[in-house]
Formats: C-alpha cells, structure tokens, sequence
C-alpha cells in the first residue's frame, strides 16, 4: 500500500491546477485523461502528488479557523530556500497572503480556490 497523491477540491480543478504547476518547478501533469474536472500533477522523479477535482458546491475553508465556517481539513506545506522570494512569486502566480501569520519562518499563504498552504524554511541552528 502506497499514498499516490492527496486531492483538493476547487471550483475549476484545471485552474487550481495550473496554478501550482506554476508554483511548483518541474512539476507535471501525470496521467492526463483530458477530463477537465480531474486533474493530477507529479514532483519531478515521481513520488506522491497532488490531484485537484472539480466540485461545484465547494465552499473554501477559513484560515484561521471559526467556528461558524468551513474549517480546513489539511494544507500544504512547501519547504523553500528563500521565504520572501518565494512568497512574492506565489503571490505573482495568484496566491494570496493570508492575515494571520504564527511563525517567523513560515507564511501562510491562500491558493486561488482559497485553500491554505505554507511556504517555509527551516530553522537552522548553529550549534547543529
């Protein structure tokens, strides 16, 4: 048994799609059926990747989370070697940056289906 990929829901799952294929380099579709509603995307060399399906009723979570609102069921997080760069480009691509931000090395960001994700870096430390 094996985890292929994780899939999110999205209005337009081609354009949620695209939007991390711009996002992550050397990413590809994988296996495409041309069934706009299903799409699925590879890291370079394989591995588990990221699936995207369109839902017409989906409603995007809340971040951080309320009670009286959709609530996230899981994110994203992608390690990167320079945050602000990184977090400008995803922005660039059509990213948003959320309000609420609770780590120094860490911004949370908002796909454009409004699903969050985190960029990071990891903290080094000296006496390592």
């Amino acid at each position: 048994m094996r985890l292929t990929e994780t899939v999110l829901d999205a209005p337009d799952a081609r354009a949620l799609a695209d939007f991390y294929l711009r996002l992550l380099p050397g990413w590809g579709v994988w296996r495409d059926e041309g069934d706009p509603d299903w799409v699925r995307i590879r890291p370079p060399g394989g591995g588990a990747g990221l699936a995207f399906q369109t839902e017409t009723a989906y409603v995007p979570p809340v971040w951080p989370g309320r009670p009286d609102r959709q609530r996230m069921m899981l994110h994203l997080d992608i390690e990167v070697d320079d945050l602000e760069r990184e977090t400008a480009r995803a922005v660039a691509e059509g990213a948003r940056l959320a309000d609420f931000q609770p780590q120094e090395n860490v911004r949370v960001l908002l796909d454009p289906a409004g699903h969050p994700f985190c960029l990071y870096t990891e903290a080094t430390d000296a006496s390592q």
